[in-house]
Order: C-alpha cells, then sequence, then structure tokens
C-alpha cells in the first residue's frame, strides 16, 4: 500500500478533506466554549464551598458525575473509558483550583492535595492529578473553578 500526500489527492478528495476538517474545528471551537462556561460556574461553586468552609473536593458528587458521564458516552458511542479520563482531568483542575480559592480565603485546604482528587480508578492512570496536567493554566484565566 502506497501512501500520498492531501495535497497528491483529487480535487474531490481534498474538499472533502476541507470540509471535515472545517466541520472538526468547529466542534473544538464549541468545545472550549462549554469548557470555558463549566468552569465558570465551578468557579462560583468554589468561591461559595470556600464561604462556607466546605471541602474543595466531594468525593460522592465525582463518583456520581463520573457514572452519569460514563453513561453518556455509551448513548453517545463514545467510549466511556475515554470520557471517565476526561471527566477525571476536569475533576482534579477543579479541585486544584478550589484548593486555591480556599487558601486565598483563609481555609487552608491546599495542604490536602495527596488525599482529594478524583475517586475512579481511572484517577490513578495518569488521566489527571490533582495539581493539574504539569502545570496547567487554568481553562478561563480565572484561576478560579470547582465541579
Amino acid at each position: 500500500m502506497t501512501t500520498s500526500t492531501p495535497q497528491e489527492a483529487g480535487p474531490d478528495v481534498r474538499a472533502e478533506l476541507a470540509r471535515l476538517r472545517d466541520s472538526i474545528d468547529n466542534i473544538d471551537a464549541a468545545v472550549v466554549h462549554m469548557l470555558a462556561e463549566r468552569f465558570k460556574c465551578t468557579q462560583q461553586v468554589g468561591h461559595l464551598k470556600a464561604a462556607h468552609q466546605l471541602p474543595p473536593a466531594d468525593p460522592s458528587r465525582e463518583a456520581h458525575q463520573i457514572a452519569r458521564l460514563r453513561s453518556l458516552a455509551e448513548n453517545a458511542k463514545l467510549d466511556p473509558a475515554f470520557a471517565e479520563k476526561l471527566l477525571n482531568f476536569i475533576i482534579a483542575e477543579v479541585i486544584r483550583h478550589h484548593e486555591r480559592i480556599a487558601d486565598d480565603a483563609g481555609g487552608g485546604t491546599a495542604g490536602t492535595a495527596s488525599t482529594t482528587g478524583p475517586t475512579s480508578e481511572t484517577a490513578t492512570t495518569g488521566a489527571a492529578t490533582t495539581t493539574g496536567a504539569a502545570g496547567t493554566a487554568d481553562p478561563t484565566g480565572t484561576a478560579d473553578t470547582r465541579e
């Protein structure tokens, strides 16, 4: 089997490839905007928790969310393990930022990072950590988030 570059393909193939890539680009933009909206909500949750001295992590809520997302993924014909890894990554970032909010509010919970985080088994696969992925920046640029 030989391979060719997109430039070597016929005009119909190039047009279809461009159409599909445009769709992917639009979907990527929608995903980013939806994540930004989600993180705006989690920021509000983080401030509410800090104001009432609630812990940054909520393992029962996280477990419920993971189960719900796995079910949604199955119904959408998306690999549930992939969906769970993605949610665990998001949860870890949210917890990290909630710890920062609590510290800023004087709650001093950032030292609990080793005992908080996603509660499912995939949390230990490297898909997510309570410190974020290699120190990633806040997805919204606000530095305050929580599920």
